[in-house]
């Protein structure tokens, strides 16, 4: 008996990656504001600090351009491989979903991430970056 693929599961591990994705850009600004009251060094290293100006970055371009993001794209295509029209009832899928995906207008986003990238530019002038130790 031949098995399918895992489209399902792989569907799951990218809403988890994306999920990570999410939390990794919202996250990070929240831990340079927190972790330059607190003096912590390591939330203005600059490999820490470029990772998230790329992702911020990355995701104001694709509003911008008007282009979906592509962990969506490839959550969609996998869901739409098992069949699913639309998510389905894992647990994983149930509880992410309804923290990443809701309705708005397309400017609604593209005014969202732009000021939140523009509170990643003031975090990066307010606590510069540094290189080293």
């Amino acid at each position: 008996m031949l098995l399918s693929p895992p489209y399902r599961l792989l569907a799951d591990a990218v809403l988890l990656l994306h999920f990570a994705v999410v939390l990794f850009v919202v996250g990070g600004l929240v831990l340079v504001i927190v972790g330059n009251t607190l003096r912590w060094r390591w939330v203005n290293a600059l490999s820490f600090r470029l990772t998230h100006l790329a992702a911020i970055g990355i995701v104001v371009a694709q509003a911008w351009l008007g282009q979906a993001c592509p962990l969506t794209t490839l959550e969609m295509w996998l869901r739409r491989q098992t069949g699913e029209a639309t998510y389905g009832a894992s647990f994983i899928e149930h509880w992410l979903q309804r923290l990443l995906y809701y309705e708005a207008p397309s400017w609604v986003f593209t005014l969202a991430y732009s000021l939140f990238a523009l509170l990643v530019a003031a975090a990066w002038w307010y606590f510069p970056p540094r290189r080293g130790r």
